[in-house]
């Protein structure tokens, strides 16, 4: 089994920042690419951002410029840095890791969220 647990949420004002982080626990052998997807009350899932195991990048464009994603693989750990965030980055924030197992099989897990809200 695989565990996804995110951290860091809150309530913040506009402008200001949050770093959410998501730790993986179980029978891992390795993690693949890592990711954070977000969904607003009366919204489909979105992707926020996603990290390969080597490092490489891609950000949905909403978000380019003001978050950064990154990944610990020593501690299994992804990252998200949103800095000037906006009341339209609220959102429940969901971390994604694609884990091989210790069984070499390549489950596809999901946390249960974290939730961000960003007024004034």
């Amino acid at each position: 089994q695989v565990q996804l647990v995110e951290s860091g949420g809150g309530l913040v004002q506009p402008g200001g920042s949050l770093r959410l982080s998501c730790v993986v626990s179980g029978s891992i052998f390795s993690i693949n690419d890592m990711g954070w997807y977000r969904q607003a009350p009366g919204k489909q899932r979105e992707l926020v951002a996603t990290i390969t195991s080597g490092g490489s990048t891609k950000y949905a464009d909403s978000v380019k410029g003001r978050f950064t994603i990154s990944r610990n693989n020593a501690n299994n750990t992804v990252y998200l840095q949103m800095n000037s965030l906006k009341p339209e980055d609220t959102a429940v924030y969901l971390c994604n890791a694609d884990v091989v197992t210790i069984v070499r099989v390549i489950v596809s897990s999901w946390g249960r969220g974290t939730q961000v809200t960003v007024s004034s």
